[in-house]
């Protein structure tokens, strides 16, 4: 892209002076023309130079004002505005036409094929006192209201100032053709609309902080209370399988037969020891092993369930087995103490000596 290079009277803030002109070697007829046209004395164009110094000495004065666009804008902010049913009187009574001049400040034929329009300090001055009064008004009264809001505010109005001032409008060097008397002039070809898009784009929204995020936070996870913590765990464990079978006492474990290798005598020896031994006796006897069973833990919930412990069954006397017509018989076995109990549904077969 070449370097787009204006002269100093198009920087912002700069007073104006004359135009710059850069022409071909060849002027185009259509150029001739219009000078010819706008010319009330007859000057010689018979070179680039008299082209040159024509063009110069008309764009350069002081009444080489061009008219490039007009909008309308409200007169005063949308609260204080007049209503009305008919909407001519609300037109004539709320809305004013600015009307946007510039003077040429470049014009090239040979490179860009362009020419270059400043701002006039009457144009600048309504856009900023417009921006000031009406504006920013109405931009403050559509957005709501934080902490920072005037300061942004006057740094949106300080930047309307700078980029309007620095406003160049460019186009076709064809432009040109709209050249009238004393330098005046108007865009032709629907370039005026691109004028006012462009004028239009300098008014910027005033925009609001965005909004702060924040974090959602999740219910918190309920946990079992104490009341209810009894039923809630044996629903919970009921489906789980036990982790060891449950021990059983020896003395509860049934042979599948009779001995055939017990005795009479054997018989009569145990209703003999039974006999002798008094209740005081009986009651020193040692209970079987008091089951024990591991409690269910469960570490995620914090539940433990409480420690228990099965109490031991009371032991049957030999009276109460002889009534019951069933045999009894006292063994020396590998249960508790060095005695187990045994019960059998059957009668039992006694060998024959």
């Amino acid at each position: 892209m070449p370097i787009q290079l204006l002269p100093a009277s198009a920087a912002a803030f700069a007073p104006r002076s004359n135009c710059t002109v850069v022409l071909n070697s060849k002027v185009e007829p259509w150029l001739t023309a219009a000078l010819k046209r706008i010319n009330r004395i007859k000057r010689p164009l018979n070179s680039v130079t008299q082209h040159h110094r024509c063009l110069t000495e008309t764009l350069s004065g002081p009444s080489a004002i061009w008219t490039l666009s007009s909008i309308m804008l409200p007169k005063a902010p949308d609260s204080e505005l007049r209503k009305d049913s008919n909407p001519l009187v609300e037109a004539l009574f709320n809305y004013q036409l600015i009307h946007i001049e510039a003077y040429v400040v470049h014009v090239d034929m040979v490179s860009q094929h362009e020419v270059a329009f400043k701002l006039t300090q009457e144009t600048i001055d309504s856009l900023i006192e417009y921006h000031r009064d009406i504006y920013s008004v109405d931009a403050s009264a559509s957005t709501w209201n934080w902490n920072e809001k005037e300061v942004q505010l006057k740094k949106l109005q300080e930047e309307f100032v700078q980029a309007v001032n620095k406003f160049v409008f460019r186009t076709g060097v064809r432009a040109l053709e709209g050249l009238e008397e004393e330098g005046s002039g108007e865009l032709l070809e629907g370039r005026s609309q691109d004028v006012k898009n462009a004028i239009m784009g300098l008014f910027l929204p005033l925009l609001p902080p965005p909004p702060r995020i924040v974090d959602v936070m999740g219910p918190a996870q309920v946990l079992p209370s104490s009341t209810s913590a009894g039923n809630w765990w044996q629903a919970s464990t009921s489906a789980l399988p036990p982790t060891h079978p449950a021990p059983v006492e020896s003395w509860k474990v049934l042979p599948s037969t009779p001995s055939p290798t017990m005795t009479t005598s054997s018989v009569d020896a145990s209703s003999s020891f039974w006999a002798t031994m008094g209740m005081n006796d009986i009651q020193q006897l040692p209970s079987p092993t008091p089951s024990f069973s591991q409690p269910y833990t469960s570490a995620g919930q914090f539940y433990t369930s409480p420690q228990t412990t099965t109490a031991a069954p009371m032991l049957p006397l030999p009276s109460q087995l002889v009534s019951q017509n069933c045999s009894t018989s006292a063994q020396q076995l590998g249960g508790f103490g060095g005695f187990a109990w045994s019960y059998s549904d059957w009668a039992p077969q006694y060998a024959v000596m």
